[in-house]
């Protein structure tokens, strides 16, 4: 039997990177969706002959339906939520699942309580650069890493919520649960400090449109993490190691190795060195596309199916999407207080 699955949000989220896979995928049966806009829950119907309400606490009465996806604005979350869960869904919630760790340790409680799945949707776990990177670190071609820059550079303003504190807006939490998420995963140990620092640049309204922050983590490796205002024309990552430093700009990746020449001549400044650089193999490189740099909806649905039927263990865990709250709420105090915060 197809999951029935219900949509909270029917915007551009909500109606492409969650409705696609959905509709795509015989596992789920899209037989819901709610949104406050008439306009959303017409273009719902008409697609998907479904279901459709502007209150959602009616569509929770529905007993057949098995799964709920939160695509609503950020501070919705928590509550609607909390509601899925309490009414026996399962839920699917998008980023940030929530606005700090008061809410996702509530969160945890309740799904806890409810027997039910709660899944934070941080695709970018699943993005191809992401994947590829850590091949390329086990494999030992840059010896042992560092450090990590994670950047995404933009000039585009945005009119929308997110420019507002109040709906939970600001670039830290929509962009946050990408580019700091994703070199935490990457290095695979616990942050051990923050500094950060927020600034509104360019949007509109009181919300962050750039956050900068550095992480040390529990073995010394240095996390950079920002989204800025810039040229698009700067790396998306650095990571550097003892052999090497390996450069990703979109979805190209060189690799640049060093050698010291023998005999090393111990009188000079500085050691002689020389560097090979080359470009991603094509095993590597070709699953490499714009589109699966945050992660491939579909796969990550297929796997959200399993983890509904008891196959897989959902990937992102509980406790990892709570590290990563945690680290955002540092950088947002880091920020407030003019200092380094150290996590426990």
């Amino acid at each position: 039997m197809a999951i029935k699955t219900a949509i909270l949000g029917f915007g551009r989220s909500g109606s492409t990177l969650h409705a696609e896979p959905i509709e795509r995928l015989p596992e789920f049966d899209l037989s819901a969706v709610f949104d406050i806009d008439p306009k959303a829950r017409e273009d719902a119907y008409n697609r998907f002959h479904c279901k459709v309400y502007d209150n959602y606490n009616e569509m929770m009465a529905d007993k057949e339906l098995e799964l709920v996806v939160i695509v609503t604005r950020s501070d919705q979350h928590f509550q609607m939520a909390s509601d899925c869960l309490k009414a026996g869904k399962n839920v699917v919630v998008t980023k940030p699942w929530a606005l700090n760790q008061r809410e996702a340790e509530e969160m945890i409680s309740i799904a806890n309580r409810s027997g039910k799945l709660l899944m934070p949707w941080l695709p970018a776990r699943w993005g191809c650069d992401l994947l590829r990177l850590r091949e390329l670190i086990d494999s030992g071609v840059i010896g042992r890493v560092f450090q990590v820059r994670r950047s995404e550079f933009t000039f585009g303003v945005r009119y929308d919520w997110q420019t507002q504190k109040r709906y939970g807006g600001g670039y830290l939490l929509n962009w946050g649960p990408h580019l700091v998420d994703q070199p935490m995963q990457l290095i695979g140990k616990p942050v051990k400090s923050v500094y950060g620092e927020l600034k509104q640049i360019n949007n509109p309204g009181d919300a962050e449109d750039v956050f900068f922050a550095v992480m040390k983590t529990e073995d010394d490796v240095t996390i950079v993490s920002e989204f800025n205002i810039g040229a698009e024309k700067l790396p998306n990552w650095v990571v550097q190691g003892e052999k090497g430093t390996i450069f990703v700009q979109g979805t190209d990746i060189e690799i640049h190795k060093v050698s010291y020449p023998e005999p090393v001549d111990r009188t000079l400044y500085r050691s002689q060195y020389e560097i090979k650089v080359e470009k991603d193999k094509p095993e590597g490189a070709d699953r490499l596309t714009p589109d699966s740099r945050y992660g491939d909806s579909l796969a990550v649905y297929s796997h959200i199916a399993k983890a509904i039927a008891g196959e897989e263990a959902y990937m992102v865990s509980l406790e990892s999407a709570l590290n990563l709250t945690r680290v955002l709420d540092a950088i947002r105090e880091s920020h407030e207080r003019k200092q380094v915060i150290h996590l426990r």
